[in-house]
């Protein structure tokens, strides 16, 4: 990162939720989905959009388009609901659109998706305290100073206490 700030560099991280919106849709058409269905589909999508939050705590964003993470979002969705054949759907979408990938390339990008998004570890409390507080020195380099000025203010004091204790035993 800190190469890129010297270069002036910006990453930009498309996330894939409209994408994800897009694929769905296409999954009903897909499917041929009929009103009582679209609960299903609701359902599906909001899964779809959970996984997408968890993909988007990872490297994935950096690594992968957003139509990929989208996929691969929808395909752990569908682990759990089971709306349609996805690589039967996957197959019918890249014959459509002349795609250069294979489907079984796709599927390994979505492996990987999968395997970074299973060693994602979310952060404690205790955790993120830290995380903000070295975020807030970022933001405000003065408080540093203060921090410095209360760790010497806390170490003469304590230095002070040492030499006051072993005066008083004396």
């Amino acid at each position: 990162m800190v190469v890129y700030q010297s270069l002036g560099f910006d990453l930009i991280v498309y996330a894939p939720y409209r994408s994800v919106e897009g694929f769905n849709e296409d999954m009903q058409e897909f499917c041929h989905a009929r009103d009582e269905e679209q609960e299903k589909f609701k359902n599906f999508l909001q899964t779809a959009n959970a996984e997408v939050d968890r993909i988007m705590l990872t490297d994935a964003p950096l690594l992968y388009p957003p139509g990929q993470l989208s996929l691969a979002s929808l395909h752990r969705a569908n682990e759990v609901h089971g709306v349609l054949d996805f690589e039967r759907y996957l197959n019918i979408l890249l014959s459509r659109q002349h795609s250069a990938y294979s489907t079984s390339q796709l599927f390994e990008s979505l492996k990987s998706i999968d395997t970074l998004v299973g060693k994602l570890n979310i952060p404690t409390a205790k955790d993120m305290r830290h995380i903000d507080r070295k975020l807030k020195s970022c933001w405000d380099p003065s408080s540093q100073d203060e921090n410095k000025k209360r760790e010497k203010r806390s170490k003469h004091k304590s230095k002070r206490t040492a030499s006051e204790m072993q005066g008083a035993r004396a």
